[in-house]
């Protein structure tokens, strides 16, 4: 399989990446993967169909058949428990002649032991779970089922798809399908409405989305926190690599995009802020983390739209507190992120594309996926008055499933490669030492450009040749 192995240097950047993280931003919360994971209960604010909860078709209550007269066995590993044992027992229900078998493996032994079982050419599943981070790592090689291609056509689900979540399951070349796009993870700031309200700022989530679009209003507002001992979000250098990830790393062409003025101004606000100290640089979800957030001084946090269910199962006694509106500096990024791949050694593919239809298409499937906090990465089903008019009791009833929808619809596109995380591991460098040191923004740009051109450059040389560029 081509890129199953990297370059000498791919393989140093990739460990530097793997200690960065803990220091750049890093997971954030106390689950891991995507956010929809790991939950060990329904959340208090998960709320049922107003449709009677047991239809048998698509949003909407239109019921479809997507092959009740195939039969097989299909056998899917995932990440996160729970919420897939009760979506199968839910599909067999309806399809008694596919028998599904839900293999739980721990996030990292998961994609490690895919991308062997891909590399080897045996022992993958029909099906797998597959976190956007880790997605690149298996877009190479021809060891994926195209989604586009007979007998799947997944095309036919595009419009009903937010863009930039149908572009990020691509495959780096734009022609192939490789992931089926499940959740939409639009980035949100989660804050403290109260505290916000007593700092003399609108607690309204409309109005103070509006308001900390602007950059200058969000450093006067954690000015304003920062006066009062208190700090607007976990990682103190999280908000140029928002801007970043709005972009990603590289163009269709290869081409090294992160040198924007957009970047400039964000990383000259970045710098701003952490000499405000407006972030403690640790997950909320941590040792260290929980009693900054209990105690009322960590009082903003970005986190993919899943957060309200993590700070709900983490805080239940700030139930009310919190209100969510769109991420400052008009960034718009997801933060986190799954989809299901069908590996091309599968011997059950016809049964294993039933029930990805079923599982990503059905009303029944949703309102099992939403008990856990997981957004619909598709519009059609998120436009439904049952889902749409959810009201969060942990968010003091505000209507956030409709929100993260609206945010969703204003991410941009961008193209993955599996240069992205090598990539990282020479940019957070360049960034830590713009903060540490007061580095000129358009400098630091310009040369984590020069780092990565000059050590990825066989990298890339090697990636275009495979792409036929």
């Amino acid at each position: 399989m081509k890129f199953a192995k990297s370059s000498k240097m791919m393989f140093v950047l990739l460990t530097l990446l793997l200690v960065l993280s803990a220091c750049s931003g890093g997971n954030s919360g106390s689950n891991s993967g995507n956010g929809n994971g790991n939950a060990t209960s329904t959340p208090a604010n998960a709320e049922g169909s107003n449709n009677g909860g047991a239809g048998n078709g698509t949003a909407g209550g239109v019921e479809e058949d997507f092959g009740k007269d195939v039969s097989g066995e299909v056998t899917i590993w995932v990440f996160n428990e729970n919420v897939f044992e009760e979506v199968a027992a839910a599909f067999m229900a309806e399809y008694p002649n596919i028998k599904v078998n839900t293999v739980f493996v721990p996030f990292a032994e998961l994609h490690d032991n895919l991308q062997t079982a891909l590399a080897s050419g045996t022992g993958a599943p029909d099906i797998a779970e597959v976190e956007v981070g880790n997605f690149t790592r298996y877009v190479t090689g021809g060891v994926l089922e195209n989604l586009l291609e007979e007998p799947y056509n997944a095309g036919k689900y595009k419009d009903l798809v937010p863009a930039y979540n149908w572009e990020r399951w691509m495959s780096p070349d734009g022609t192939q399908l490789l992931g089926m796009p499940w959740d939409s993870t639009p980035g949100v700031w989660y804050y403290r409405a109260d505290i916000i309200e007593e700092l003399g700022f609108p607690s309204d989530p409309e109005e103070l989305g509006e308001f900390i679009k602007d950059g200058e209003n969000f450093l006067q507002l954690a000015q304003a926190a920062a006066a009062q001992g208190k700090q607007v979000m976990e990682w103190r250098d999280g908000p140029i690599h928002w801007a970043g990830d709005e972009i990603g790393y590289f163009d269709d062409n290869l081409a090294w995009v992160r040198e924007t003025d957009k970047l400039v101004q964000v990383l000259d606000y970045t710098k701003r802020g952490n000499q405000l100290g407006w972030a403690p640089h640790l997950a909320y979800g941590t040792e260290e983390g929980k009693p900054l957030v209990q105690s009322g001084q960590l009082i903003g946090l970005a986190l993919g739209s899943w957060g309200a269910r993590d700070l709900e199962i983490n805080f239940p006694e700030q139930a009310g507190k919190w209100k969510v509106t769109n991420l400052p500096f008009d960034i718009n990024f997801p933060i986190g992120g799954s989809s299901f791949v069908i590996p091309s050694q599968s011997n059950n593919k016809e049964a294993a594309w039933v029930y990805l239809q079923w599982a990503m298409r059905s009303q029944t499937a949703w309102e099992i996926w939403t008990k856990y906090s997981i957004q619909p990465g598709y519009t059609d089903i998120a436009q439904q008055d049952w889902y749409a008019s959810h009201e969060s009791e942990f968010l003091g009833g505000q209507q956030d499933y409709k929100l993260y929808e609206q945010i969703a619809a204003n991410i941009p596109t961008k193209r993955l490669n599996p240069l992205d995380g090598a990539a990282w591991g020479i940019w957070v460098p360049r960034i830590l030492d713009a903060l540490d040191n007061n580095v000129d923004s358009r400098t630091t740009l310009q040369l984590a450009k020069e780092d990565v051109e000059s050590m990825l450059a066989e990298d890339i040389a090697k990636l275009k040749a495979d792409l036929g560029k």
